[in-house]
């Protein structure tokens, strides 16, 4: 594929064949092409921890058990209000999607459950940066992600970036080992994406360019 094939065909999988592991070697090489993401005087920010097999069955055990006791408030992800309208409609893309009406409020917990047991991604993962860093060095974390994403993408891999996963970063750090020198920021999932899942073919609207970019002139 084209760099442009690869940005469009990206989509954040919420469903994976959780009976198909991942080939060491594409993880590999995704993770070989994204350290030449771009970062502040190459500092390389990123820390990423990533769990398979029994590890990462334990590790989503261990999560949904704090999510069942401590359920989350999900606005504490700190998304701002101003932006509730896009929130409202990518959740009713992807709830749409998996036939669940919006006052089932019952099938919307099941399927929001779902992300601490990583939608059953064979390879779970979660994005952290040293404490050290400031705000701008995310930035350099971000890129990376990004160039992962893409490269997983051209290896024919699912993946999706998800935010709920650092609500509990106790439980991630018991399970993996994370130092507290490290600020969890995420979790990432990878996988192959189950094809018979109607939310995995989402294309969810982007906004036009202008209104997002400013171009001046003279």
């Amino acid at each position: 594929m084209t760099l442009e094939d690869v940005v469009r065909a990206r989509r954040s999988t919420r469903k994976f064949l959780s009976d198909r592991p991942v080939p060491r070697h594409l993880l590999d090489e995704a993770l070989e092409l994204a350290m030449r993401a771009p970062s502040n005087s190459n500092t390389q920010p990123w820390h990423l921890y990533l769990a398979t097999g029994a590890r990462r069955d334990r590790l989503a055990t261990a999560l949904l058990a704090a999510v069942d006791e401590n359920p989350p408030v999900i606005r504490s992800a700190g998304l701002p209000p101003r932006f509730a309208d896009r929130r409202a409609e990518s959740g009713a893309l992807v709830y749409g999607a998996m036939g669940i009406a919006r006052d089932d409020a019952v099938g919307r917990w099941a399927a929001q459950r779902r992300n601490w047991e990583f939608f059953g991604a064979p390879v779970a993962g979660v994005v952290c940066m040293h404490r050290e860093f400031a705000d701008v060095d995310a930035l350099g974390v971000g890129m990376f992600l990004q160039t992962l994403l893409l490269a997983l993408t051209d290896r024919g891999l699912g993946s999706c970036v998800q935010v709920s996963i650092a609500l509990y970063p106790d439980v991630l750090r018991a399970q993996l080992g994370i130092p507290d020198e490290l600020r969890v920021l995420c979790g990432l999932s990878i996988g192959y994406a189950d094809p018979a899942f109607p939310a995995n073919h989402l294309d969810v609207p982007r906004n036009p360019v202008v209104e997002n970019v400013v171009s001046l002139e003279s």
